[in-house]
Parts: structure tokens; sequence; C-alpha cells
């Protein structure tokens, strides 16, 4: 199916996703993001995912700061809410819930809640052209406001 015909998350979602220990270094985080061509990498302990880090994190949360990538692990700089959508959502109602809480990426889960993937801004954006410059630009404010 075209990313234009979508009509659910399930449509467009990336199945395949990526997870770190929480005492991951942050250099072995952004060689699996550069390996994978990813922006996010899941962080799970205990067979439970507890957060997610993005190539932003590692940016603004470490090194802007100055911390040490090889020293510095996961679990200091990920974002310990994580979440998510279900992969038969709408891709209007996954705009709206990405646009809600600021965030360009959100888990995707199955009906017996289980981690099926994950959705990003882009994967929307190609399915739902008209509806995505609204959105990126009310969670590119956000993301402003909260930087600052």
């Amino acid at each position: 199916m075209s990313a234009q015909n979508a009509k659910t998350v399930k449509d467009v979602m990336c199945q395949q996703v990526m997870w770190v220990a929480p005492s991951a270094k942050l250099t072995d985080v952004a060689r699996k993001m550069q390996e994978a061509d990813c922006g996010s990498v899941l962080v799970a302990e205990n067979d439970r995912f507890v957060g997610v880090i993005t190539d932003r994190d590692i940016v603004l949360r470490a090194i802007a700061k100055g911390l040490t990538p090889a020293q510095t692990e996961a679990r200091s700089v990920m974002s310990d809410s994580v979440l998510y959508c279900r992969e038969s959502d709408s891709i209007t109602a996954t705009i709206q819930n990405m646009a809600k809480n600021g965030v360009r990426r959100l888990l995707v889960v199955d009906s017996a809640k289980r981690l099926a993937g994950i959705v990003s801004l882009g994967d929307l954006a190609a399915a739902a052209q008209g509806e995505s410059g609204a959105a990126l630009a009310s969670i590119c404010q956000s993301s402003v406001k909260a930087a600052a």
C-alpha cells in the first residue's frame, strides 16, 4: 500500500525497533542509530520498556551539557515517559496525538498491547501531507518552549 493510500498507523509504521539497556553508553547508542539509519532507540530493562532515547536527546541532554558520551549511560538522558498509539489508529488521530504531546515518534502497540513497531512524524507526513504541516508547526513550537 502506498503511503498516500494509508488508512491506519499499521500501514506506515516501521516494524523493526531497536533497543538498548539503560546502562548502554551513549557512544554505543549513537553507533546503533548510525548503523540502522534511525533517530531513536528504545531503552529496555527486565523485558519492559523504560524509556526512549533520540539523537536529539544525546545532543541536547549530554553533549550540550558537557557530558562525555563514552562515559554517560542512556538512562541519564533518555525520556522515561513512553508514549504510544495503536496500530489501528487513524493517521489523523496519530498526528493529533503527536501534536498534543509535542513528540516526533510514538511506539505502536497491537490489540494485545504488544510492541508492534514505531511511527515517526515523517512516516505520517507521507500519508497525510495536508495535515502534517500544521502538526509539524505545533510540535516544533512545543519543542522550542521545552528547550528554553
